[in-house]
């Protein structure tokens, strides 16, 4: 298991992250400082609001230079992850550019809202040591807008009117579209599994 494990401050209410990863037997450290996140074994990038302003949080800080500079395993959650892609449709954001694509907005339809928001089904598409222990009967808890199509980097999807990327990774960057501290026995499995890359 790491042994410290920094969430990135993003000014969100991060305690149901903290008490995730404490249920695993984990402490975390919350942190806005480039020298304590780059000092991290693990590090978790949460996401909250637009991409633009949460760039702009990052920029400001020095973070994101940090973070697309990394080489120990980095986990990006929800908006997280997304801002590990090339762009974001949302304000036609550059983001931090560390798994290739770009990220766009869903399409709502009758019976199919956006907000995307409840418990979708995650489907594996290949093994990786992030899905270990995974079944393509799992369940996640998902809220969100926008979503990034699957690619050679996705390892699990789900579908919301098309196949949309659940979980990806590309080298040391990781990312779950989904909640994984809402998201029960299936969100908890892949935090355990992340501690172990």
């Amino acid at each position: 298991m790491a042994s410290h494990v920094v969430i990135v401050g993003s000014g969100a209410n991060l305690a149901s992250l903290t008490f995730a990863f404490e249920r695993l037997g984990v402490r975390t450290h919350i942190s806005r400082d480039p020298k304590t996140v780059a000092a991290a074994s693990h590090v978790v990038l949460p996401g909250v609001g637009a991409a633009g302003d949460a760039m702009q949080r990052l920029k400001s800080t020095g973070l994101a230079d940090t973070l697309s500079l990394m080489r120990q395993p980095v986990l990006g959650i929800c908006l997280g992850m997304q801002l590990l892609f090339g762009s974001s449709e949302e304000g036609h954001t550059e983001c931090l550019d560390v798994i290739p694509g770009a990220v766009s907005r869903l399409h709502s339809a009758p019976g199919r809202p956006v907000p995307h928001v409840g418990w979708n089904r995650v489907i594996c598409d290949r093994a990786d040591p992030l899905t270990e222990g995974f079944s393509n009967q799992d369940y996640a808890y998902f809220v969100h807008s926008y979503a990034a199509p699957p690619s050679a980097d996705t390892v699990a999807h789900t579908e919301y009117g098309k196949p949309i990327s659940a979980v990806v990774r590309r080298g040391n960057f990781c990312g779950t579209q989904f909640h994984p501290e809402r998201s029960g026995q299936t969100g908890a499995r892949i935090l355990a599994n992340f501690l172990r890359v």
